[in-house]
């Protein structure tokens, strides 16, 4: 895995030549006074009713896009966990990161009976990646991040826990202030004596789950409330493994399939609880913004890690799910409410990505966007104005030199979407594909044979923009190939 690239490296010691002086950009705006950060797992683009879901309850998701600007078109920066929020944090595409994978023990063994030979895996988030975390506590905030983290090392003797921050690694040792890695009430917080499909809790109707993650975010901003704030919580809802313990919630969804005349299936009944659940502790979230008085100080954002997972998720009309780089491996939902300065109940079709995450909240905030974020770009003068253009970008670009056999069988691939037009390349007979999605978003009708020029230059920009940035590339196998 690389640490930041020549070109950002370079950005990144001019940028803290400047930060000396003053973080603080021409106060242009009205800033919010701070921004909390909601990043959940796993959820799909159809899977909550604003997004076209039907069958799990999101009442207080629909009152965020009641009260928010809803993208249609908001893509995660990869289809997978660890290089999505890799993206995200630093502002810098999985590619130019190096970092394009879930995070392995040195331990792990890559695929052998392939064609290509992948990278080598993605192990920690290197320390000298410039994040949030120091932007915000360097301009004077409270940073805070809670929950997943994914981006250290597990499963080794100095980090033992799955998805444990680790020793050296993890929001800490990137400047967030205060940091807890609480799994709260998902699964993976389950001591080692309870089973994952242990008896339901006795907790009575209309009552969840106590939820210790969310309690110590809300206590944060509670604590903090005089001042200005960044609280990044990184939700484990809805990753597998999909359970609930509420007997009462399990029933009503049994009850909804029944009286909708849907088959029983056990499955879909947990995970809409699932998502109901997840629903249950954005809205506490809010409800504590509302209770505090911050709510119309506060910048709330909302979205997602990455597509769907398979054998759960409902992506809509999108081919494909999380590890793939189709539309449902990609597309996420993202809703952003400022009371008084972002219209309520508004849609915008334009095409973000997470990794302009960072810039935006920078822009928001008031503070200079660091060079090191170099491949994102604010779209915050269009959270302020619907109809206000933003600087042209040439391409979105996604990489995933990887294989990834589990449920989808997913092969080295690299995307670009350039205006309407999205060409997957696939590395291992160079074979490509090429849709229009604006008429035709779930990618069923492959444009390539009719439109070769255009495919050919469109690969051709994919690859050249890749080099730009020292992407990592699958190799062919031969008798002598490793992988380091």
């Amino acid at each position: 895995m690389k640490s930041a690239s020549l070109f950002c490296r370079h950005a990144l010691a001019a940028f803290s030549l400047f930060a000396a002086g003053s973080l603080f950009a021409s106060d242009e705006h009205t800033t919010p006074r701070n921004i909390v950060f909601i990043l959940v797992d796993d959820l799909g683009y159809a899977d909550i009713n604003t997004y076209g879901g039907s069958f799990a309850e999101t009442p207080n998701l629909n009152r965020l896009a009641s009260q928010s600007m809803r993208f249609t078109q908001a893509y995660a920066p990869a289809p997978i966990c660890s290089a999505s929020r890799a993206s995200i944090l630093t502002g810098q595409t999985p590619a130019r990161l190096g970092f394009e994978f879930v995070v392995q023990a040195r331990t792990a063994t890559h695929p052998e009976n392939t064609p290509l030979v992948e990278p080598p895996y993605p192990r920690n988030l290197p320390l000298d990646s410039y994040t949030m975390g120091e932007a915000f506590s360097e301009a004077g905030f409270v940073t805070g991040y809670f929950g997943k983290w994914h981006l250290s090392e597990h499963k080794i003797p100095e980090n033992p826990q799955y998805l444990g921050y680790g020793p050296t690694h993890g929001p800490a040792a990137h400047h967030f202030q205060e940091t807890d890695e609480d799994r709260g009430s998902h699964p993976y917080g389950y001591s080692k004596t309870q089973k994952r499909t242990e008896a339901y809790g006795d907790f009575a109707d209309g009552t969840y789950e106590p939820d210790s993650l969310t309690d110590k975010a809300l206590d944060f901003m509670a604590r903090h409330r005089n001042e200005r704030f960044f609280l990044f919580l990184g939700q484990y809802y809805v990753h597998t493994p999909v359970s609930t313990r509420c007997e009462w919630l399990f029933e009503k969804y049994r009850q909804k399939a029944e009286q909708l005349g849907l088959p029983y299936d056990k499955e879909a009944i947990k995970y809409a609880a699932f998502i109901d659940t997840m629903d249950h502790l954005i809205g506490r979230v809010m409800n504590e913004l509302d209770a505090l008085g911050l709510a119309d100080d506060t910048m709330l954002v909302f979205t997602v890690d990455n597509g769907g997972m398979p054998l759960y998720a409902d992506n809509g009309h999108l081919r494909g799910s999380k590890w793939t780089l189709y539309e449902g491996g990609l597309r996420v939902p993202l809703m952003v409410r400022w009371p008084g300065h972002i219209p309520a109940d508004s849609v915008s079709e334009e095409v973000i990505t997470g990794t302009d995450l960072f810039a935006t909240f920078c822009d928001a905030a008031g503070i200079a966007t660091p060079d090191s974020a170099c491949d994102g770009r604010s779209f915050f003068p269009l959270l302020e104005d619907n109809a206000a253009p933003l600087p042209e970008r040439a391409a979105l670009i996604w990489h995933f030199p990887f294989y990834h056999p589990q449920h989808v069988g997913t092969r080295p691939c690299s995307a670009i979407r350039k205006g309407d037009m999205k060409l997957v390349y696939f590395y291992e007979d160079d074979s490509v594909e090429l849709y229009n999605l604006k008429d035709n978003p779930g990618e069923s009708r492959n444009l390539a044979s009719s439109n070769r020029k255009l495919a050919t230059a469109m690969t051709d920009e994919l690859m050249q923009t890749l080099r730009e940035q020292d992407a990592r590339f699958p190799v062919k196998r031969t008798s002598a190939s490793t992988v380091q």
